[in-house]
């Protein structure tokens, strides 16, 4: 018996189809849900979101964000999402080599805390997109020739 699962961003449905399971990243740490789960609501960290169905895997880089449970229906309200086939590989190196390119230039917690945290945010977001790429075993720019 499958149980729906849908991730939603402000900006899109990411995905929505029935599943055997979901791993989300929680703020406490990485939770199950299978069919008939108990209901739940609980905070989301930045991490890697399984979905198995059929017997495969779905991989989807998560920024974070809110997971309601019921017993047919998991709802991931995510404030970012990306399924691994929609990654750009190169886009997140990029993004990577520039963050810590500007945190060895000297930017740090005591000189600019705000800066220091978004570039480590930045760099924590492009880290779990390579991620999230490496273990699809793609090159992660599927949309490109």
């Amino acid at each position: 018996m499958p149980i729906l699962c849908e991730i939603v961003t402000q900006e899109r449905l990411v995905f929505s189809e029935e599943v055997d399971s979901v791993n989300v990243p929680g703020v406490e740490g990485r939770m199950g849900i299978l069919p008939n789960h108990a209901p739940l609501l609980t905070t989301l960290s930045v991490g890697e979101l399984v979905i198995k169905q059929n017997g495969a895997e779905q991989t989807f880089a998560i920024g974070g964000g809110v997971l309601d449970v019921g017993p047919t229906k998991v709802t991931v309200l995510a404030d970012v999402a990306e399924h691994s086939d929609e990654i750009d590989q190169e886009r997140a190196t990029r993004a990577k080599e520039e963050a810590e390119r500007l945190l060895a230039e000297g930017v740090d917690k005591t000189t600019d805390p705000d800066e220091y945290m978004r570039l480590m945010e930045s760099l924590q977001r492009a880290n779990l997109r390579l991620s999230t790429v490496k273990k699809r075993g793609g090159s992660g720019n599927r949309f490109q020739n």
